[in-house]
């Protein structure tokens, strides 16, 4: 995936399109009050100079500036966090996804960020499995903190992906595993032998159902 089509291209862009709406707003509303420059520039502890260049996005300017400037024209300024796509990988889950595609037999197909089929949609598997007669989307996770929040992201990825079976895979550490441990009731549709997943898949084969393998 090209730079300027990822997640942090798409982020950026969706946020000076949302700051040029906020300035489009504050402009207005600084008209419609009849304040100068220098009456919100006072205000603000700001130039009238510098009031002028952020309203008219010329300077870059900082969440807190916009707030200041916001609120001596009558407008709350807030921001609010979305849920968008997956987290970037960071170098511990690409090793963990190199350990797991070495159990990988070479007749499976093993393909890395694999969008999700809705379009618009900025979800990925982390890699995906394909074979003859069945489909597998897996996700890997370095560190387990929120069992409850791990759990309903893959049982999205699992209600809105096209596939046969899931594979959770999961650094085999003593944390991850005291995690999972304390929730008993979370995953459990995925079945828990990680020695018998790995063996079928290293032969080849597809594992039985949906798995959680420990790595």
């Amino acid at each position: 995936m090209a730079n300027r089509d990822g997640p942090v291209a798409r982020a950026i862009r969706i946020a000076e399109h949302d700051q040029q709406r906020v300035l489009a707003e504050i402009s207005l509303a600084q008209r419609m009050a009849g304040l100068s420059d220098s009456d919100v520039g006072r205000a603000c502890r700001m130039s009238r100079w510098m009031v002028a260049r952020v309203v008219a996005g010329k300077r870059r300017t900082s969440v807190v500036e916009l707030a200041a400037i916001g609120a001596a024209v009558g407008l709350d300024v807030r921001t609010h966090a979305y849920l968008g796509g997956d987290p970037i990988r960071d170098a511990g889950q690409q090793r963990l996804l190199a350990r797991f595609r070495a159990h990988i037999n070479p007749s499976i197909g093993f393909r890395t960020e694999v969008p999700l089929p809705i379009p618009g949609d900025q979800r990925a598997w982390d890699a995906f499995l394909t074979a003859a007669t069945w489909r597998a989307g897996v996700e890997v996770e370095t560190v387990v903190d929120d069992v409850q929040a791990l759990e309903r992201r893959l049982r999205l990825k699992v209600r809105d992906g096209e596939r046969d079976l899931v594979v959770l895979v999961v650094a085999d550490t003593r944390r991850n595993r005291r995690a999972l441990a304390s929730a008993p009731s979370a995953f459990a549709d995925l079945s828990r032998d990680s020695r018998a997943a790995l063996r079928l898949l290293r032969r080849g084969e597809s594992p039985p159902g949906s798995c959680l393998i420990f790595i």
